[in-house]
C-alpha cells in the first residue's frame, strides 16, 4: 500500500533537501528532518493502520537513502551496539527514522562531533550521551559540553547505580565541565556515595577533597624521590598515595567502600581502586582469592619484585605500605564473581556477604594512611 497523495510529495520535497537527520514520532505520526537550514516537520496522513503506515515511511527513506525499501535490519541489534557499523555508512544511518540505526551511530568508533551532534537531535537520551562521551573526537568537540550538561541534570533521574558512575565518570572528562559543577556533583556524593565511583575512575589525583599528606612522607621522600627518578615504579607510587592528593583517594575510597549499593557498584570500586594501583602489580598472583593474595604479598615484595624489594631494603619501615599498595593493585571482580553467583543480594545482605574480600581492603586502605 503506497502512502497517501499528500505525504508522498511532501516527504519526497523533503528528501530532496539536504537532510542530516530524521527522527519519526510515531505516537504523533509526524515526521521531524534536520536540515541545513534547520528543523523541518511533516505532519503524516495515514490511509492504514499506523503501524503499517509508518512502515511505508520508513521504506521510502531507505529506498532514497539506501537504494533498498528494507531498512536497517533492526535484529542486528547485539552487533551494532558493539561498534561494528561501518564508519562511511554512519551519516546515512541518521536518515532512516530508526532509532536502531540511530544507536548504531552512536555506538560506532568513528562518530565525529558533526554526526554526535545529529544523533543527539535524533535520540536525546542518557544512555546514547554516555555512549557518545566514550569518544575523544566527542569530547573535544562542541557536543561534548552538551551531553556532559544534560547527564548533569538527568542525574537524579538515573534508576541504575552504575549508569551513575558512568555519567559521573564520563563528565568528569578534562575540559567538560567546570569547577563549580564539579563540586557540586562532589556534594551529591554526600548523600548518594557511588558517585564516589565514578570520581575515583576519572579524577584520582584531583579529588575536590582537603586532605593532609601521610606524616611518614616526610621523612622519607627524599629517598623515595631518588628512587623513582631511576626509573622505580613502586616509590613513585609511593610517592603519588602518600601525597595529599593519594590521601584524597584513600579516603575516598573508605567512603565509597562502607556502603555500596549493589554488585555493579562493588565491581566497579574494585577496578578503580586497582587501576590506582597497577603501577605495582604482580604479573602472577593468585586471582579470585583474597585470603591468598594476602598471604603471598609479603613473600613477593622482597623475592619477586625488584622495585618493591629496593624500596624496603633503604627503607624497611616502608615495608606495609608496599605490602598494602600490591594487595590494591590486584583487585579484581574475580573476587566477589564466586559471592555474586550464588546471590543477587544487594545492600546490607549484599555488604555481609562480601566482608571476606571488603574487610582485607579496609585494612589496606588503613595501612595506607597510618
Amino acid at each position: 500500500m503506497e502512502l497517501s497523495a499528500e505525504d508522498n510529495l511532501r516527504l519526497n520535497v523533503l528528501l530532496h533537501q539536504n537532510l542530516q537527520a530524521v527522527r519519526i514520532d510515531e505516537s504523533k505520526m509526524i515526521v521531524y528532518a534536520l536540515t541545513d537550514k534547520g528543523e523541518a516537520k511533516v505532519p503524516l496522513n495515514p490511509n492504514c493502520k499506523d503501524e503499517k503506515y509508518i512502515k511505508n515511511v520508513k521504506a521510502l527513506f531507505s529506498t532514497h537513502v539506501m537504494g533498498s525499501p528494507g531498512g536497517y535490519p533492526v535484529y542486528l541489534k547485539r552487533w551494532t551496539r558493539m561498534g561494528q557499523a561501518r564508519d562511511e555508512s554512519l551519516s546515512q544511518l541518521l536518515l532512516l527514522g530508526e532509532t536502531e540505526a540511530v544507536v548504531a551511530a552512536v555506538h560506532a568508533p568513528g562518530l565525529t562531533d558533526e554526526l554526535a551532534a545529529r544523533a543527539w537531535w535524533a535520540m536525546p537520551n542518557s544512555q546514547n550521551a554516555r555512549k557518545m562521551l566514550e569518544k575523544q573526537a566527542v569530547v573535544e568537540g562542541e557536543t561534548g559540553k552538551v551531553l556532559a550538561e544534560f547527564l548533569l541534570e538527568f542525574l537524579p533521574f538515573e534508576e541504575d547505580q552504575i549508569d551513575m558512575i558512568e555519567s559521573v565518570r564520563l563528565v568528569l572528562q578534562p575540559g567538560l565541565i567546570d569547577e563549580e559543577d564539579k563540586q557540586k556533583l562532589w556534594a551529591k556524593a554526600k548523600s548518594k556515595r557511588s558517585l564516589y565511583v565514578g570520581f575515583l575512575h576519572s579524577a584520582p589525583d584531583d579529588l575536590p577533597m582537603e586532605a593532609a599528606p601521610n606524616p611518614v612522607l616526610d621523612s622519607v621522600a627524599s629517598d623515595l624521590q631518588q628512587l623513582s627518578e631511576q626509573g622505580n615504579a613502586c616509590a613513585a607510587q609511593l610517592l603519588r598515595v602518600l601525597s595529599d592528593r593519594g590521601q584524597a583517594f584513600v579516603a575516598t575510597a573508605e567512603l565509597a567502600l562502607k556502603k555500596p549499593m549493589d554488585q555493579h557498584v562493588v565491581e566497579s570500586l574494585l577496578n578503580a581502586i586497582a587501576s590506582y594501583f597497577v603501577s605495582v602489580k604482580p604479573e602472577q598472583f593468585a586471582v579470585g582469592d583474597m585470603e591468598a593474595i594476602c598471604e603471598q604479598c609479603a613473600d613477593y615484595c622482597v623475592t619477586q619484585c625488584t622495585g618493591a624489594a629496593e624500596v624496603i631494603e633503604k627503607l624497611p619501615q616502608m615495608k606495609p605500605y608496599v605490602e598494602a599498595m600490591v594487595i590494591l593493585s590486584c583487585l579484581s571482580v574475580e573476587l566477589v564473581n564466586p559471592i555474586f553467583a550464588r546471590t543477587d543480594a544487594i545492600g546490607t545482605v549484599m555488604r555481609k556477604k562480601i566482608k571476606p574480600v571488603t574487610d582485607p581492603v579496609f585494612e589496606q586502605l588503613k595501612a595506607l594512611k597510618s
